[in-house]
């Protein structure tokens, strides 16, 4: 039966192509994913490899982000959950 969901996953494939579809980040988002479009799934793995390369999770709680100077621009405040951290990052995208 798992083969059977496999394959249904993949062929939704016009479902997932949304998440594939690159996007502009803007010029705040960009200080840390780079300029070029990416798709969404990019652009939240580069934001994780950019907060673990400067230990920017909260020790006590993982799951609080510490913004430095350049998230605090992207989040617009000094802290967020990691739960939070995705509809921030919305705001920061755009269809190209």
């Amino acid at each position: 039966m798992a083969k059977d969901s496999t394959s249904e996953s993949k062929a939704g494939g016009t479902a997932n192509s949304a998440f594939m579809k690159p996007l502009q980040p803007s010029k705040e988002l960009a200080a840390i994913v780079g300029a070029d479009p990416l798709p969404r799934s990019e652009v939240v793995s580069k934001v994780w490899e950019y907060i673990k390369k400067n230990s920017l999770q909260n020790p006590e709680n993982k799951r609080e982000i510490i913004a430095d100077s350049k998230l605090e621009l992207v989040f617009g405040k000094p802290k967020v959950t990691m739960f939070e951290m995705n509809k921030h990052l919305a705001q920061h995208l755009k269809n190209i």
